[in-house]
């Protein structure tokens, strides 16, 4: 699975500590120091988890993380100096995930990552092959095949796919689905996301306009059913 995390933090030497200890065991991290730069990378990335230091140079991690909620639920660990509990309490409140006050050890900051990531995509860890009828996709190997033959999908197609699989059998709204595939702060118009669920189908279907999987709930989103998994 993805472990990319974005760290959003004005302190550059503690960011690029805490990045290299994350590095070194096996998460993507990319760094903002201000809340301009992170939301025009969310606007351009997706990320499985943020830190979000609360007090910013041009705004605060808390509105950040207000934005955040109105498109995404990706994890959110607030890292502040602030210790006061009603600090605590606002972000938590505000859809925070955890709350950790500096100064905190590397140890600790890995285990609250590690622990959330476990609650979050636990299913991805123990179902790295899912198999659905004739079709099987390998999620680490990002590959598909349909009776025992590779079907070659476009990075955007995959990830589209992917957040399906990992709502299985559950109705995913197009802006939950266009904020995990495109960033939370796109611009990219429903019809993109109409397109690529069009070319899944006639890839994966055996019948694209009458789908057995991946199916439309008009007016939300869409449903991937599944009955055989493996």
């Amino acid at each position: 699975m993805d472990r990319h995390i974005l760290i959003v933090d004005d302190d550059e030497d503690l960011s690029f500590i805490i990045s290299e200890m994350l590095e070194n065991y096996e998460y993507q991290v990319t760094l903002a120091k201000n809340s301009q730069e992170a939301f025009s990378l969310l606007s351009n990335h997706t990320y499985q988890l943020l830190v979000l230091d609360v007090n910013l140079p041009d705004s605060t991690g808390f509105e950040i993380c207000k934005s955040l909620r109105e498109v995404s639920t990706v994890p959110v660990i607030f890292a502040s100096a602030r210790t006061k509990e009603d600090d605590r309490i606002v972000g938590l409140d505000i859809g925070g995930d955890d709350y950790i006050t500096k100064p905190y050890s590397m140890k600790e900051l890995l285990s609250r990552i590690n622990a959330l990531m476990r609650r979050t995509y636990g299913f991805i860890e123990e179902e790295e092959i899912i198999t659905f009828g004739d079709i099987k996709v390998d999620i680490v190997a990002r590959t598909v095949y349909k009776n025992r033959k590779k079907i070659a999908l476009a990075l955007k197609e995959f990830d589209v796919l992917k957040v399906l699989i990992k709502n299985k059998n559950k109705v995913i709204t197009k802006e939950a689905l266009l904020s995990e595939v495109w960033g939370a702060f796109n611009e990219v118009e429903p019809s993109t996301l109409t397109v690529h669920i069009r070319w899944l189908r006639e890839k994966l279907e055996n019948d694209s306009k009458n789908p057995q999987y991946i199916k439309t709930i008009w007016g939300v989103g869409y449903i991937l059913e599944v009955e055989d998994e493996a």
